[in-house]
């Protein structure tokens, strides 16, 4: 990667594309003037023109050679108005009208608005990044535009001037201490140390979903200045495609405009096609790579005649001759049938316009990123180049109840400003010679819906139009062909040629006849139209008139408009030589010096507002509260409109605030979205939830508004469903903490709940399971559930929930029963449950889709009260106990029984060790059985006695030995 050549540069975080050294100016000059019309313009030190006060230097140059001098109001001080290039500072707020005099017609006259305001410094960071972790430091300091240092101004600086590090230290003792905030998850990161020459060090983590960052400080004081907010877009590090020696250059036709496309989320991601050229930067051209491709794979001509380029995560697509090829890390390929692609006559290619970095999809499909289309066939991609035939225009005529015998082909197709949605223009006719019609269709990708929009538009039968959705919550477009453009708003309700106030809606009338180059649209509602010779039209949405701005940049001088990482506005030009320069657009400021001179001004006098999120979830049970205020003269009966575009799936309550003090009135419209819907008892529980989730764009705007009004309107979604970074846990359960070792136990087959016919041996998942809690026999268990998302911890959760042994385990009880807890019937049970459910799993048996309370007497059947009650919540003491007679490991899972709590699915498992002493028996039954053992000893005594006694009886009358009988002699 080699270095831009560029002086002026824009800003990271704090360096300004405002400022041009010396040598820029005179590049820029000598370029600009070179030839054709002289124009002139004014800069600031401050990037963005962001701060442009009565404290601001005021740069001002002419490019011509007919100059004299400048005129300027008397209050305002000029350096030397005899330069072409000079200062000028108005102490006062205020329009000041400023022009130059020269030979010849007269210059336009600008009237630039110099404001007032106590913020006088700014931001600078730089951004080292970590892989090993993962994370990225961000060093932050303090400036003063108008007494940094060249390379502060250039965003070059790698660390303060001294200026800045004096004015950082001073701050950092009054209190001052940056702190970064993110946008979409809105986590806050802060100082881990305290400053250190000048700088402090904040550590965040890499994200592609959280990008969108702003550095803020604390309300400190120094000289009457605060330090300005700034917003930021830290996201993984991208690289750019390499250079490769030997290959050869891609570029559009000889002579034609710049062709480029950014990236949706990361503005600073570009790629530029020039006629000689392409160009890939990941920092809006403060760098930038050369793309060629390798030689014997392209004619001359191909790589000439590049009409489309898209810049995807899989690398740069570029449109040539009706074929697709893509440049990537990996080589340079045709895309065609290897990626269920055609291989030829391809019409066109389009990628989403606006960042949604979240949005709630119901379906079990895949939202896409890219469209690409032929005549007759639509194909949609997705990540890693996955690519499928989605409709062809035989299917679109049965969709459309169209006839079979009339021609339908593809215009072309665009992503609308919504998350979810396709828009495919089809042109229409029977006899197809002179004219056609272009009709509209609107595809959901979640709901799967087809949508026919109010677009029927006649045209001529060759005529080619460029459409571009605007990021509102209503669908509205842009239509433009090389002279005109259509705009369609509210919804296709407000509908019409953009006119100027000569009356014209041919702009090319009124800019010598040049055609539209581009149109370029941001999130505020500006709609900027820029011609091929560089004359610009201005308009907002929802307005149907336009305004020339000032000349800007030579009408020879090749250029293109981008958005910056602020989403603010900047030039690109190319010159001959493969010089690339950007610079800063004050749009704002070039509108108010417009609108003042055709006196157009803006109807109130402020819009405030406390939506600070484009993306809000509301689960059930939950209500979204925001409010939005004008401030306007008195009488002119201004109010605020709230919009929505979805399903009918929320209920609003509006209440309206009035107040009226000194001459203005202040409306203030409080919205409260919610919804209140019973899920309990339904029979299709569900369905029943499918049918009230979904996305809901809403946009809360000012009930009329001009291009003088600077953001006109706040847009943002609210997602009603499950959000799937929501979780459940049990309070002092943990993963960590405790020594695992690799072990297995047994259950004995009569503590399980079906038993069988030998015991069960399970091995403990510590990954899965956590750290056991070891728990005596004799102590209770009443499990505290714990809500928690992305951010950290919620709440606890005071709804009702059931926990089950995962592995079957019956040998524990609940101590509540069900009379205790108040039932008037029997309560659910998990064999109750179990019985009715054979077929299901354990874990689906029982659940929210079936949950049946035991308070009411027309529900249930009546019974044993008696029974042990296993519902659990925070406030009904019941607890679960172990039997005495054994330790064992049991392994619970918990899920929210309440149906009206959330959509999610919401569980978690938790595993209790118990242990103890296996009690002694019973001091009677002891006793009892030394008793009996006793007198069974004593009566095996006694009869031994007895027996010994008469032996001893036997033996005392009878002598042991008799003498013998003498026998008698016959």
């Amino acid at each position: 990667m080699r270095e831009a050549r560029t002086e002026v540069a824009l800003a990271v975080g704090g360096g300004g594309a405002g400022a041009m050294s010396a040598r820029g100016v005179a590049v820029l000059l000598s370029w600009l003037s070179c030839c054709g019309l002289a124009v002139w313009r004014y800069y600031s030190k401050s990037p963005d023109y962001r701060i442009f006060t009565t404290r601001s230097i005021i740069r001002l140059e002419y490019d011509g050679t007919l100059f004299i001098e400048w005129s300027v109001p008397e209050t305002c001080t000029v350096l030397d108005k005899r330069f072409p290039v000079t200062e000028l500072r108005c102490p006062s707020p205020g329009f000041y009208a400023v022009k130059p005099i020269v030979i010849g017609p007269d210059e336009e006259e600008r009237y630039l608005f110099v404001a007032i305001s106590n913020t006088c410094f700014l931001w600078y960071y730089r951004v080292r990044y970590f892989f090993n972790n993962l994370t990225q430091s961000i060093i932050v300091w303090a400036y003063d535009p108008e007494n940094a240092d060249p390379e502060e101004l250039l965003g070059s600086a790698e660390k303060p001037s001294i200026n800045s590090e004096v004015l950082s230290t001073q701050m950092a003792t009054l209190g001052q201490k940056p702190t970064i905030y993110t946008i979409l998850k809105r986590k806050v990161y802060s100082a881990n140390e305290k400053i250190k020459k000048g700088t402090w060090n904040i550590v965040v983590p890499m994200t592609i979903d959280d990008a969108l960052k702003e550095i803020r400080g604390n309300q400190v004081i120094f000289q009457d200045c605060f330090v300005a907010d700034f917003l930021v877009l830290l996201t993984f590090p991208m690289l750019n495609i390499p250079e490769v020696p030997g290959y050869l250059p891609i570029s559009s036709p000889r002579g034609s405009q710049l062709i480029a496309f950014h990236d949706s989320c990361v503005f600073a991601c570009v790629v530029l096609v020039t006629d000689r050229e392409t160009y890939q930067t990941n920092d809006s051209f403060r760098t930038w790579t050369k793309i060629r491709v390798p030689p014997n794979i392209l004619s001359d001509d191909e790589r000439q005649n590049v009409t489309q380029v898209i810049l995807s995560r899989d690398g740069v697509i570029f449109y040539i001759n009706g074929v697709l090829y893509l440049k990537s890390f990996h080589g340079f390929i045709k895309m065609g049938r290897t990626l269920n692609l055609p291989d030829d006559g391809i019409a066109g290619i389009s990628s989403r316009k606006w960042c949604w970095v979240k949005y709630l999809f119901k379906s079990k499909g895949r939202r896409s990123n890219l469209a690409v289309w032929t005549e007759n066939e639509i194909y949609l991609g997705y990540i890693l180049l996955k690519f499928a035939r989605f409709v062809t225009t035989a299917q679109l005529k049965t969709i459309l109840n169209l006839p079979v015998a009339t021609t339908l082909t593809i215009h072309s197709v665009q992503y609308t400003g919504h998350p979810l949605e396709i828009a495919v223009f089809l042109n229409y006719c029977i006899t197809c010679t002179v004219t056609k019609k272009i009709f509209l269709v609107i595809y959901n990708e979640d709901t799967k819906q087809w949508i026919l929009q109010d677009l029927p538009l006649d045209a001529p039968i060759d005529s080619v139009f460029f459409p571009h959705f605007m990021f509102s919550a209503l669908p509205g477009l842009i239509l433009w062909n090389k002279h005109s453009v259509y705009y369609y708003y509210n919804n296709f309700t407000f509908t019409g040629i953009l006119q100027t106030p000569a009356g014209h809606g041919n702009l090319s009338m009124l800019s010598n006849g040049s055609i539209i180059h581009e149109v370029l649209i941001d999130y505020y509602g500006n709609v900027l139209v820029k011609m091929e010779n560089n004359v610009m039209f201005y308009s907002k949405i929802n307005i149907g008139d336009a305004v020339r701005l000032h000349l800007w940049i030579s009408n020879t001088t090749k250029a293109i408009i981008f958005l910056n990482t602020s989403g603010l506005m900047y030039f690109l030009y190319v010159f001959d030589d493969d010089l690339i320069q950007t610079e800063d657009y004050p749009l704002n400021l070039e509108a108010k010096s417009i609108t003042l001179r055709t006196k157009d001004s803006c109807p109130y006098m402020a819009f405030h507002n406390n939506i600070a999120y484009v993306f809000y979830f509301l689960d059930k049970g939950e209500a979204l509260t925001v409010w939005a205020q004008i401030v306007y003269p008195e009488n002119n009966g201004l109010y605020v409109i709230m919009e929505s575009y979805g399903p009918k799936i929320l209920e609003v309550r509006h209440n309206i605030s009035f107040e009226v003090a000194f001459g203005y009135c202040t409306k203030t419209l409080l919205l409260t979205f919610y919804q209140k819907i019973n899920y309990e008892g339904t029979d299709d529980y569900f369905g029943m939830q499918n049918n009230n989730t979904g996305l809901v764009l809403i946009q809360v705007r000012p009930s009329e508004y001009s291009k003088a009004c600077s953001v006109p309107q706040k847009v943002f979604q609210i997602a009603v469903g499950c959000d799937n970074k929501k979780f459940i846990a049990v309070k002092g359960f943990s993963k960590k903490g405790c020594h695992r070792h690799d072990f297995s136990y047994v259950i004995e087959k009569s503590y399980l709940r079906q038993p069988l016919s030998k015991n069960l041996k399970v091995r403990y998942n510590w990954k899965e399971y956590g750290c056991p809690l070891r728990l005596e026999f004799t102590e209770k268990f009443h499990p505290v559930v714990q809500l928690f998302d992305d951010n950290g911890y919620v709440k606890d959760v005071e709804a009702n929930f059931i926990v089950w042994e995962i592995h079957g385990r019956g040998d524990y009880t609940f101590n509540n029963t069900m009379a205790q807890s108040g039932c008037l019937h029997t309560a659910q049970t998990w064999d109750s449950m179990i019985k009715l459910n054979e077929h299901l799993p354990l874990e689906e048996v029982w659940g929210p889709e079936n949950y049946k309370h035991c308070f009411s007497y027309g529900i249930g059947k009546p019974g044993d009260l008696n029974q042990p009650y296993e519902i659990i919540n925070s406030s009904n003491r019941n607890h679960i106990f172990w039997p005495m007679g054994h330790s064992g490991m049991y392994v619970f899972r918990v899920k929210i029984l309440d149906p009206n709590y959330s959509f999610c699915n919401l569980t978690a498992i938790f595993a209790i060790e118990t242990f103890g002493q296996i009690p002694s028996s019973s001091v009677y039954l002891v006793a009892s059985f030394l008793f009996v053992l006793v007198l069974l000893f004593f009566t095996l005594l006694v009869l031994s006695y007895f027996w010994y006694m008469r032996i001893y009886r036997q033996y005392i009358n009878e002598p042991l030995h008799k003498p013998p009988r003498k026998q008698k002699t016959n």
